[in-house]
């Protein structure tokens, strides 16, 4: 299990690897339930629960970047 404070701390390149890490993994773990050797059913939610905090920590980099600290814009408004 990714915690999203370790997701943060990652580097752009460590992130990108844990990402494609992370779909590999959820990519075994179905192929694992389709041909019935998967025992712990609760590591798919778990997997896709990873690539959702790292999917948000790379969302939040590039408005961070892209709006250089208008957080208003991003909170609120249209």
């Amino acid at each position: 299990m990714m915690e999203i404070a370790k997701a943060r701390s990652l580097s752009e390149q460590e992130l990108a690897e844990e990402l494609e890490s992370a779909r590999r993994h959820l990519y075994d773990l179905r192929f694992q339930l389709a041909t019935r050797q998967l025992t712990d059913y609760s590591q798919i939610s778990q997997t896709r629960k990873d690539i959702a905090r790292l999917l948000t920590v790379q969302t939040e980099r590039k408005l961070a970047a892209g709006s250089g600290g208008g957080s208003a814009a991003a909170a609120g408004g249209e």
